[in-house]
């Protein structure tokens, strides 16, 4: 058993790192506050499902609340909401996690109850059933949304092999298609105490806060091996990135449920396997389209109005990222927009960025980090995803440095290197109605 406290980088994080013998890390910290928060990440999402199962993860985030041998489907809903407490969950390509927010003084009373939901779910046959009824009806929805549809298109059109390609929700067949057993199995192999990192933030001592949760963990979790082979879960070791793309990969669609036309472009970056590049990625993101300042906006819908908005996200996955512009425009401008993306990005290439404008880049990408993680539900979701994913909470505690750190010639050097006006993937989706 070991504990260690990491070096302070920012005067308020002080998070405290301590792993048990089964193979379960906590990540705690004191913080000020009426409240305790509780996020437990797991190592798998629907990136490590065969197409078989895909959807499988998230499926599986449905029925862990449907009762367990002790505890009857419902009970854990009504004991949390007695309280005045909050939970849920989200399942994304990379992981899945369960969280918790309590008053500090139910915190120990509700941690148990939200473990037991989540390492003894039942799964039984009829609840499975039902429940397939309800994730049927969310994809449904998420397929009637117009964002929902062009954003799968584009990740479809980005990557050819990669897991990444597919939906979280998974497929409607195959969805139809899943049996009971084949989740208990799953849950069997991924939902181990070594795949978990569990992240606790609240207004008590550190050395309470991990107590809590070592002791709440032994009190309801039975040890079981995972079984050897589970059919359908690729390891990530099948998976490799995936080349930039060598010219433009153009898919045109036609969709009678959008007003107006639907412009993307993706490019394929670095990921967290490669973190150290992704820092200027996410700043030039920032320069080009985020906020009212930035270039996209102001050329293309302040100036010249060719499009009623405009973004760009770069979207950090494990394997692989994704550089994504997107827009909405009248159909018309369609071809203009594109041409006039991919020169902004030249510009970026030629010509270094000026250091005034990069400096108020850098303060606002890393005020909004910070602003983003002053509540006691935040620094679990930062602590746990970073730890979860990387085994390390040392780039959760510098990422304003290492964003303040970048110069203009790192934006040049990143738009250089994966950025190419000449070569990405875009997808466009017009109104049926258009000519």
């Amino acid at each position: 058993m070991t504990s260690t406290l990491l070096h302070r980088t920012l005067p308020l994080n002080q998070p405290r790192i301590h792993q048990l013998p089964n193979g379960l890390t906590i990540v705690a910290e004191q913080m000020p506050g009426a409240v305790v928060s509780f996020n437990l990440w797991l190592n798998v999402g629907s990136a490590l499902e065969s197409d078989e199962i895909n959807g499988m993860a998230h499926f599986l985030e449905h029925m862990i609340f449907k009762g367990t041998p002790n505890l009857p489907s419902g009970e854990f809903e009504r004991r949390i909401e007695e309280r005045g407490a909050v939970t849920n969950a989200a399942t994304s390509q990379d992981y899945t996690h369960y969280y918790l927010t309590a008053a500090a003084q139910d915190f120990g009373d509700l941690l148990p109850l939200q473990l037991e939901v989540v390492l003894n779910a039942c799964m039984p046959d009829g609840a499975f059933e039902r429940e397939r009824s309800v994730v049927l009806e969310e994809i449904r929805r998420s397929e009637d949304n117009p964002s929902r549809r062009v954003y799968m298109q584009a990740m479809e059109t980005c990557f050819e092999r990669s897991p990444y390609r597919r939906p979280v929700l998974g497929p409607t067949e195959v969805i139809q298609g899943l049996r009971p057993q084949q989740m208990r199995d799953f849950h069997a192999q991924w939902y181990q105490p070594h795949q978990m990192t569990a992240a606790v933030v609240g207004n008590l001592p550190v050395e309470m806060l991990i107590q809590q949760v070592e002791e709440s963990f032994g009190a309801v979790y039975e040890p079981r091996s995972p079984l050897d082979e589970v059919p359908d879960s690729p390891p990530w070791e099948d998976f490799l990135a995936e080349p930039p793309f060598e010219g433009i990969v153009r898919r045109e669609l036609t969709d009678s449920r959008v007003q107006q036309a639907r412009l993307v472009m993706v490019w394929r970056v670095p990921g967290l396997l490669e973190l150290g590049k992704t820092y200027g990625l996410d700043v030039l993101a920032t320069l080009l389209g985020q906020g009212k300042l930035s270039r996209l906006f102001r050329d293309l819908r302040e100036e010249r109005q060719l499009v009623t908005s405009i973004g760009v996200s770069n979207m950090t996955y494990h394997l692989q990222g994704v550089f994504y512009v997107a827009a909405q425009l009248p159909t018309e401008n369609v071809a203009v927009v594109e041409e006039a993306i991919a020169q902004h990005l030249r510009s970026f290439q030629e010509e270094p960025v000026n250091p005034k404008d990069l400096a108020r880049i850098q303060t606002q990408v890393a005020n909004r980090f910070v602003f983003n993680n002053e509540r006691p539900s935040d620094r679990t979701s930062l602590y746990g995803y970073y730890y979860c994913k990387l085994r390390d909470l040392e780039p959760a505690l510098t990422y304003p440095q290492r964003i303040q750190a970048i110069t203009p010639a790192d934006i040049q050097n990143v738009a250089q290197c994966y950025l190419n006006p000449d070569a990405y993937g875009m997808v466009v989706v017009r109104p049926a109605t258009s000519n």
